[in-house]
């Protein structure tokens, strides 16, 4: 049977993520593994994480990584814009994990592989299949798919997840993380904060079966963060 695997936010938690990767048990023939975003910061292993996404889009035949606000805020990083923001929100450990030292100076963008940057530059910011929409962290109630800001796409939280909107096909989203998987008639929420201490969970559909891993125990609580 044709499985989709859907897989939430792994905030540099690379040996999480190989947990979860040895529980499911792709079929790299038949599966087809949707990756919601936010695959860096805040933990230790972002490059890690990055290298093993690549690995696995080589290995299976179907693998659709989606865009986080934190990939967003690293490329403007990179570009030299709102440099100060993105080390607030976690992006140290990133630039770390690279080999930064200091400021970005030429020979620090150069330790970031071409394929590295070509990934980061070639995510999507959603997708869609005949049963649902997949998406980092939300849609703008009452506008088409095609029309949807990016504000909207990396960055909503409740404003999102409160509506209740009908789009047609049920939502599937990280980034709000939460003790368990939400499930709602027209959402599901999968960011089971991994990266404070809660798990990285994979969303395994048709039979909207979720698996899970404990993350690296980090924080008690999980905050509503950026």
């Amino acid at each position: 049977m044709k499985r989709t695997l859907v897989i939430g936010d792994i905030h540099g938690c690379h040996q999480t993520f190989l947990s979860l990767l040895n529980k499911i048990h792709l079929n790299p023939e038949s599966d087809t593994v949707i990756l919601l975003g936010d695959y860096i910061d805040r933990g230790p292993e972002s490059k890690q994480v990055i290298e093993e996404i690549i690995n696995l889009q080589n290995r299976v035949k179907r693998v659709i990584p989606l865009m986080g606000n934190h990939e967003q805020a690293f490329l403007n990083y990179l570009q030299g814009n709102n440099r100060e923001f993105y080390l607030m929100i976690g992006g140290a450990a990133t630039l770390l994990s690279y080999g930064f030292t200091g400021d970005l100076l030429a020979d620090n963008y150069r330790k970031i592989p071409k394929k590295h940057l070509e990934f980061f530059n070639n995510l999507l910011l959603y997708w869609e299949d005949a049963e649902n929409i997949y998406v980092h962290a939300g849609l703008q109630p009452g506008v088409h798919l095609s029309q949807q800001p990016t504000e909207w796409l990396l960055w909503s939280r409740n404003e999102f997840i409160t509506s209740g909107y009908d789009f047609g096909k049920r939502v599937i989203f990280g980034h709000t993380a939460f003790r368990e998987p939400v499930i709602e008639p027209h959402q599901i929420g999968i960011d089971t904060g991994a990266i404070y201490g809660g798990s990285l969970t994979c969303l395994i559909l048709p039979d909207l079966e979720f698996v899970s891993v404990p993350g690296p125990k980090r924080l008690p609580h999980l905050p509503q963060e950026t």
